[in-house]
């Protein structure tokens, strides 16, 4: 089973993850619902304190997605082990890989670019502050029979990681970051877009070779808009970065924006 979205409007999406059509809150769905209900939903997320998730919910289930195979879970904070809309991120970028390159993965999350990078043939790096993010990422490259694949798995604070690449001379034929609003590193270290995204894709390009492949950043912070991302991009890579929404595309009613990105390609 696959992952679509169903609905959205009131602030909530309507989504069916394989075997379960799950409710959670979002914000941009300012509209109103396309469908009369929702009442076939098997479960609900609430951010109201002391609800959380309630309904009829596998502690792990299995979706394809993108031609991939992902364990999902609920988490204490809605998520469930995968952001859909990243895919079209990961099949632009597997698409310009040629085989054996050099492909960085960082704020890599549960794997889903990665396991596309691999296989597509690359030689691919996975970094995430998060062990247990880091984990699951090796369980779906198990699930999907790409655990002997070359990735070197990294439980690391992305600007250090990044820093001591560049100490041992080490370089990068593409790139691929998804950074937080806000986060923490595995020694506590503090991250903040705002102040920590100029500098972190200046750390990118220096790790890119002459020719790299390309260069793709996402984000879902409020304010920083596809305009402010070409203007980031414009400032370390030559021509002009791609920009636009994140979309999650609707099987009925409206697509949901869920974040800007920009990519760069060799020309």
């Amino acid at each position: 089973m696959k992952y679509f979205l169903i609905d959205s409007g009131n602030q909530k999406k309507f989504e069916r993850f394989g075997d379960y059509a799950i409710v959670r809150p979002c914000s941009q769905a300012l509209w109103k619902p396309s469908l009369p209900d929702w009442d076939d939903a098997d479960a609900y997320f609430s951010r109201i304190e002391g609800k959380g998730w309630e309904g009829r919910l596998s502690k792990s289930w299995i979706i394809e997605h993108d031609g991939l195979k992902f364990n999902l879970a609920p988490t204490d904070f809605g998520h469930l082990g995968i952001f859909p809309e990243h895919s079209s991120l990961w099949s632009w970028a597997e698409g310009l890989i040629t085989k054996g390159a050099s492909i960085l993965n960082l704020f890599a999350y549960s794997g889903g670019a990665t396991l596309a990078f691999a296989r597509a043939g690359a030689q691919v790096c996975h970094v995430d502050a998060s062990q247990g993010m880091v984990k699951w990422a090796r369980e779906n490259a198990e699930l999907n029979g790409l655990q002997d694949c070359p990735i070197r798995w990294i439980v690391d604070d992305v600007t250090k990681f990044l820093q001591r690449e560049l100490r041992r001379g080490r370089r990068y034929d593409g790139i691929l970051l998804d950074p937080p609003s806000f986060g923490r590193g595995a020694q506590g270290e503090v991250f903040k877009i705002e102040r920590d995204l100029g500098p972190l894709l200046q750390l990118c390009k220096e790790l890119l070779p002459d020719q790299p492949l390309f260069l793709a950043c996402s984000n879902h912070t409020n304010g920083i808009s596809p305009i402010v991302m070409g203007h980031l991009f414009e400032e370390i890579l030559p021509g002009r970065a791609e920009v636009g929404e994140l979309v999650l595309p609707a099987s009925q009613g409206r697509d949901i924006p869920t974040g800007t990105y920009a990519r760069w390609k060799r020309c």
